[in-house]
């Protein structure tokens, strides 16, 4: 898979195996300034900053840069050239198959052994020499120029594959033999073996990788086939991909599994736990894609056949229907409790028969109609009118 080279991300690229006593890593391997590794490493190319210590051999195929002030616990290979900054210790051989360029106060236990040319300097720092490097490119050059350059220098870890090649380790991490940490965000590639527990900012696996540890982090993301065999502890979201096996517990905000991964241990989340299906999840965005060629004519019948409902409490509260219903003449028992006018000259209400007659047990009048003893002498009845 394809990744962008982030200095300030801890990289363990594909394929990486983290053996008894060595790191083993198909490509090149840049490790920053303050770091501790109690490991071994074998790379094609190897950058070690300043004030570095690793508890192993380094073995490189091709070049190696040791910074100034870096200890090296046991001996260094190179098929290539090796650069040594000043005040390096290496405790055991150095082995050079190319040139040789070492500082002053370089301490060699074992002696060394180099093929090409021995030049005794203080070289630049390899950080401080990348850095004047690409400055003066960027000044001079363009940005096709610097890249180009970029790819010369890191040649051996971009003319194979598109994948990530380059294991970077961000200045101030550890790792030792029962713990990986590092204050930055960690990326883990495809197929790799590690053990420790990993401390990390945020953490994304790729595929088929085992790790014989725990994880905790803000953020977990794990893809397809993997195996922890550890809990997984994460104040954020973890995502868990098809295929996973999780030995211990998952605690989390939320946690997003797909059905085909497997917890051995106790899923927690605050925020809920979420089951990925994929063929169920095309389905639907199939099904949602096709609705509205096919089912938009129902949908918005549907739609229509629940406004009566609310229409009709509009129809009993509203006050023009109220008035409308008046001078339409005659009303229903239920309509007369709510319709009734009130009288032009008269000072009290009008009483409902309706109403008192169910309150003291006498019959309602037919229609909902006025008594005649509650209607003012100015006005004439109905019986009136007829005769």
């Amino acid at each position: 898979m394809t990744f962008m080279l982030d200095p300030q991300t801890f990289v363990i690229p594909d394929n990486t195996r983290m053996e008894e006593r060595t790191i083993v890593v198909e490509g090149g391997a840049i490790i920053g300034g303050q770091s501790s590794i109690e490991y071994g490493i074998i790379a094609d190319s190897i950058m070690i900053g300043e004030h570095v210590r690793v508890c192993g051999e380094v073995c490189a195929r091709s070049d190696v840069y040791i910074d100034r002030w870096s200890d090296i616990q046991g001996g260094v290979d190179a098929d290539g050239d090796t650069h040594l900054g000043e005040f390096v210790k290496i405790h055991g051989k150095l082995t050079v198959g190319g040139d040789l360029d070492i500082g002053e106060n370089v301490s060699i236990n074992d002696g060394f052994e180099a093929k090409g040319w021995i030049m005794i300097k203080n070289p630049f720092p390899v950080i401080i020499f990348l850095y004047l490097y690409l400055s003066e490119l960027l000044h001079h050059g363009t940005d096709e120029e610097v890249e180009k350059a970029v790819q010369e220098l890191f040649a051996d870890d971009s003319e194979q594959d598109d994948g990530v090649r380059t294991m970077v380790i961000p200045g101030g991490a550890i790792i030792s033999l029962s713990a990986i940490e590092t204050d930055y965000p960690a990326y883990i590639g495809d197929g790799c073996r590690l053990q420790g527990n990993i401390r990390a900012k945020s953490l994304f696996m790729g595929c088929d990788t085992t790790l014989f540890g725990s994880i905790r982090a803000k953020d977990v993301t794990i893809q397809e086939n993997n195996i922890i065999h550890g809990n997984i502890d994460a104040k954020g979201d973890v995502c868990i991909g098809e295929g996973c096996h999780v030995l211990g517990d998952v605690r989390a905000r939320s946690i997003r599994i797909h059905r085909g991964a497997t917890v051995d241990g106790v899923m927690d989340a605050r925020g809920g736990i979420t089951i990925i299906e994929a063929v169920e999840a095309e389905t639907e965005a199939e099904a949602l894609a096709e609705a509205p060629a096919e089912g938009g004519e129902t949908n918005e019948l549907l739609e229509l056949e629940e406004i009566p409902d609310d229409v009709e409490d509009v129809y009993e509260e509203s006050p023009a229907e109220e008035s409308g219903m008046e001078s339409g003449g005659g009303l229903s028992d239920e309509s007369g409790e709510d319709d009734l006018k009130e009288e032009p000259g008269g000072t009290e209400e009008p009483s409902i028969e309706g109403e008192s007659g169910e309150e003291n047990g006498e019959p309602d009048n037919i229609g909902g109609s006025v008594g005649a003893g509650d209607v003012d002498e100015g006005e004439k009845t109905d019986e009136d009118v007829e005769k």
